[in-house]
């Protein structure tokens, strides 16, 4: 026989210890080379472990165990392989052993001599891995989903891991939520004890240290989002054919934050010790929720990009953020914050700080509501926006300041190309 040692791979440079999320295959399962064959969870992220080689898995390790990184946590043995991986030339479909040094006294013996070894069971009972991934098919089977209810966007139409991922992020209902939501709690009183993941951990963590260690307040406003919205209307389509990406109101919002920011360049900072780092450079976190747990993955310079590219970035991080695939790169280094809870339809919320950074702006969900416009009632599609910030750095006058620039350049975004200020404000050098 022969065999590869799957090990553990490193995360980042700080993470030492991982813990195996789950395992994508069952013991004695077939593998290809490149098949996900399980994910593994750090206080910063989820990855997923590929085969270097096709052959039977032999699991090490069992899911929820902690590990260091390098370790090994399973075996491939090589010796035999899926038949599918068996060269097509010689048309029987059978496994047959991996080619050894031939013995001296042995004979060599016919390929039809080789018997092929029962699929497991396992692997019967597993038919959403025709259309799914192993990593989709494992999702859909805890989540008692069919692939019916699943719009696959792979190639031939199978349906990936993010694709089920999605449809749950957005509010989709699997069969076991519905059957509860059916029969109330359910017949029988129960309790059910989840172990909490490295990440939800890592979470809870860092949100007890924020409460305990900054002095974090939050200042309101509300914003008229008539002009954005016209916008959309007006060059959506157009904006669509040529950058190939939809137009969002995240992008609006992070060019009106990175111009904000050099106003007020405190709300920029951060506090190192008895120093406070001022950032020259606006990296923006953008918070996505996932399955997993929240995540924040970074625009780099997003001061100097265009409304363009940050759409596509957002696109890009979130999906990946989604289907587990940020690096740690991606999600460390950010200087400020944005999160949207509009999208889950909260109409106002205090959002919380993500360290070191001193602020985050929150988003809301656009609501009509009658708004006084020059003396008379109008109607308006406005938006509740919140920013919570570090006492010790922002003071009021610069929180409300700041605020109030965003909001003045979501209701005029011509401003936006102008540093903040109105074109009539430039021509008068106001």
């Amino acid at each position: 026989m022969s065999f590869i040692d799957v090990i553990v791979p490193s995360p980042g440079e700080s993470v030492s210890e991982v813990e195996i999320a789950s395992w994508l295959k069952k013991d004695g399962d077939w593998v290809r080379k490149d098949e996900e064959i399980c994910e593994i969870d750090s206080d910063k992220a989820t990855l997923a472990v590929s085969a270097e080689a096709s052959g039977k898995l032999q699991i090490l390790v069992p899911e929820g165990k902690k590990i260091g990184v390098g370790d090994v946590i399973a075996r491939i043995d090589t010796s035999v392989v899926p038949a599918e991986d068996v060269n097509q030339n010689n048309g029987s479909g059978e496994v047959q052993a991996a080619p050894s040094a031939p013995s001296p006294t042995a004979s060599p013996q016919p390929l039809s001599a080789v018997a092929p070894p029962k699929e497991p069971p396992a692997q019967e009972q597993r038919k959403k891995s025709d259309v799914a991934s192993p990593a989709a098919a494992k999702i859909m089977t805890e989540q008692g989903l069919s692939t019916a209810q699943v719009q696959g966007t792979g190639r031939d139409g199978r349906i990936t891991k993010q694709d089920v991922l999605a449809a749950l992020a957005s509010g989709f209902r699997s069969a076991a939520e519905a059957a509860i939501l059916e029969s109330g709690f359910g017949e029988e009183r129960r309790e059910e004890r989840k172990k909490l993941s490295t990440l939800r951990r890592k979470i809870s963590q860092r949100l007890v240290s924020v409460k305990n260690e900054t002095a974090m307040l939050t200042t309101f406003n509300e914003v008229d989002m008539t002009a954005i919205l016209d916008l959309r209307k007006k060059y959506g389509e157009s904006f669509k054919e040529k950058h190939g990406i939809g137009l969002g109101f995240m992008g609006f919002f992070t060019r009106a934050v990175t111009e904000a920011l050099r106003h007020f360049p405190a709300v920029n900072s951060a506090i190192d010790g008895e120093d406070q780092i001022f950032y020259h450079y606006a990296d923006i976190g953008i918070a996505v929720s996932t399955p997993k747990g929240l995540m924040v993955p970074v625009i780099r310079n997003a001061e100097s990009k265009s409304l363009a590219d940050i759409e596509k970035e957002i696109k890009t991080l979130a999906t990946k953020a989604r289907d587990g695939k940020l690096s740690i790169e991606e999600m460390t280094g950010g200087t400020f914050t944005i999160t949207n809870g509009g999208v889950f339809g909260s109409l106002m919320s205090t959002p919380i700080l993500n360290p070191p950074q001193s602020g985050i702006l929150g988003m809301h969900k656009v609501q009509e509501r009658p708004v006084a416009i020059q003396g008379k009632v109008e109607v308006r599609p406005m938006m509740y926006l919140a920013f919570s910030y570090d006492h010790r750095v922002i003071d009021g006058r610069e929180s409300v300041g700041f605020l109030v620039k965003v909001k003045e350049m979501i209701e005029d975004p011509a401003r936006i190309l102008f540093g903040g200020r109105a074109p009539e404000e430039i021509l008068l050098d106001l």
